[in-house]
């Protein structure tokens, strides 16, 4: 059985976003397939429960999970290091694919993510960085219809007041306003000119573009 057989196999029908990240892994997957092995793979904000849940198990591949703090993971192929997005302790050119699914909308400035994607552009020969899509109509962290369009207040007092999506209500103003500030969608016309050598690969749900994806696979080989 080859191993983006194996994915779809093991995919959970019964979840809509994991539907969405099982398609967006077999493509990842089709990208990598002809790479020379072993490959150096740097997970920026994911954890090794998403790679076990994918079905994720090959030998000649050693994944890196970097967040803020160390993650738990097991295996001889993974290991976990805090460290920072936008200032990345490695090496030029040190891991042949930098990876990071929803990460780069949460760095509060448009600053902030242009110094992560120049950062990755720096570390890995190949990168694959999906980002949600701003003009998509369900916004998806509060799973809440046209949320990214409201007004400021507006948003700081749902969140305040209400658990949505996968976003919990805050106590306090000032905690409800950190989180708004936090996640900046980006569209595919900024997405692209952070990323400017990148194919942009689009995730479609009905008449929309649910998500993007930066990458320069095809551009390399």
């Amino acid at each position: 059985m080859s191993l983006i057989k194996k994915v779809a196999d093991n995919a959970n029908q019964t979840s809509w976003s994991h539907q969405f990240r099982s398609k967006r892994f077999q493509f990842f997957l089709s990208l990598i397939a002809d790479l020379p092995r072993p490959l150096r793979i740097l997970d920026i904000g994911g954890t090794h429960a998403f790679w076990k849940a994918m079905g994720f198990n090959e030998d000649q591949v050693f994944i890196t999970i970097l967040n803020l703090t160390e993650q738990p993971v097991s295996g001889n192929n993974f290991s976990s290091v805090a460290g920072n997005a936008l200032h990345l302790d490695f090496p030029d050119q040190s891991f042949d694919i930098v990876f990071s699914n929803s990460v780069i909308e949460h760095l509060f400035t448009r600053k902030n993510q242009i110094k992560m994607a120049t950062e990755v552009q720096r570390v890995g020969k190949y990168y694959f960085i999906q980002t949600p899509n701003y003009w998509f109509p369900l916004e998806p962290h509060w799973l809440f219809p046209f949320f990214q369009f409201l007004p400021n207040g507006v948003r700081v007092w749902l969140t305040q007041h209400f658990n949505l999506g996968h976003i919990a209500k805050r106590i306090t103003k000032e905690a409800a306003q950190q989180q708004v500030q936090e996640i900046q969608l980006l569209t595919k016309t900024e997405l692209q000119s952070f990323f400017p050598q990148a194919q942009l690969y689009s995730e479609s749900f009905l008449f929309w573009n649910k998500s993007f994806v930066a990458h320069n696979f095809l551009l390399q080989q």
